[in-house]
């Protein structure tokens, strides 16, 4: 008999009313809140502004979202347009589904077109978002707690998580896998802004380390899992993934501090108001008309005491040639 194991919510679900309250959907949503927060402190630290983190993020979330469903939908696409499947199913993503690397890929579109609305690198904005990012996946697994899904193999182990009889899952005590990958994301985040108070890491670099960090992660927790997914070469789907994504962040950081050492000067150019010329060129503007014309009349001023100077500079010239002309004489 189990003494002592993690149970799992009864339902995923409470509604309030007509209104469903959904513990998936609730999870995400304050993963996303606390990324943006978190991202926000982080951006105004390196010299921007305050809001443009939520500003880009109008952009990026959704795009996140679409690209994470995406990703769940076509990698298991027997889910939904297998036989006797509904591919209506497709749509409903509050029942679970969100695949980090979908969400991440298309995130990154929606963010780069923010970026570019308000002019500024997308590189430096995901560096200040990285570590919320990794809190946000955080929030976001437990959300699968509260489905009873992605749990890892069967044990015995106090922390065990119990899961009760279900479509696609038999009653038994399982690994968490979702807590050891938010626990995980937790640490990721950590390190991301240890390192970047260390080391001042800049041009997407602290990205970078986020996405390497998790990915190293996800292999040894996704191969604890047991539910279904595609194996390529004896390693699921996810694993390869993982590893690909890896090497590639690894290169890009080792590329990035090589060609561009060191971290942004500046991340939002009119984060302080802009140039000299641009606040002299308002303050010109905001000068009223009469004040102007005393402006203009200064230097009309200035020209005729330039001229009564210099009479009265050649009034004594002329009296000393006369004088020299009476000694002549």
């Amino acid at each position: 008999m189990d003494l002592a194991y993690i149970p799992s919510p009864s339902t995923g679900v409470i509604h309030l009313g007509p209104i469903p309250l959904r513990g998936y959907a609730f999870c995400i949503i304050i993963g996303v809140f606390v990324a943006v927060w978190l991202g926000n402190k982080r951006w105004i630290a390196r010299g921007g502004k305050p809001g443009t983190v939520a500003d880009i993020a109008v952009w990026a979330v959704p795009f996140g979202l679409v690209g994470g469903r995406l990703y769940h939908v076509i990698t298991d696409y027997q889910l939904y347009f297998g036989e006797g499947r509904d591919w209506v199913d497709a749509f409903k993503i509050w029942e679970g589904g969100l695949g980090i690397w979908g969400a991440i890929a298309l995130g990154a579109v929606g963010a780069w077109i923010g970026c570019r609305l308000r002019g500024i690198p997308l590189p430096a904005w995901a560096d200040a978002l990285a570590p919320g990012i990794a809190v946000a996946q955080a929030f976001g697994r437990w959300g699968n707690w509260f489905n009873q899904e992605l749990y890892g193999r069967a044990t015995d182990l106090p922390w065990a998580l119990k899961i009760s009889d279900g479509p696609n899952r038999v009653a038994g005590t399982y690994h968490p896998t979702f807590l050891y990958e938010s626990l995980w994301c937790l640490g990721v985040a950590a390190l991301v802004i240890w390192a970047d108070r260390r080391f001042k890491l800049g041009h997407g670099r602290a990205f970078a380390l986020y996405v390497a960090a998790y990915c190293s992660g996800r292999v040894w927790i996704e191969y604890m899992r047991v539910d279904e997914a595609h194996h390529i070469l004896g390693l699921r789907l996810n694993v390869w993934t993982a590893i690909v994504v890896f090497v590639l962040a690894v290169v890009y950081f080792v590329l990035s501090a090589k060609l561009r050492p060191g971290r942004e000067t500046v991340v939002e150019p009119d984060a302080s108001g802009g140039s000299g010329e641009a606040v002299a060129a308002v303050d010109a503007e905001a000068v009223p008309a009469d004040a102007k014309a005393d402006v203009k009349a200064v230097p009309a001023e200035s020209e005729d005491a330039k001229a009564e100077a210099a009479d009265a500079g050649a009034k004594p010239a002329t009296s000393l040639s006369k004088a020299a002309e009476a000694d002549k004489s």
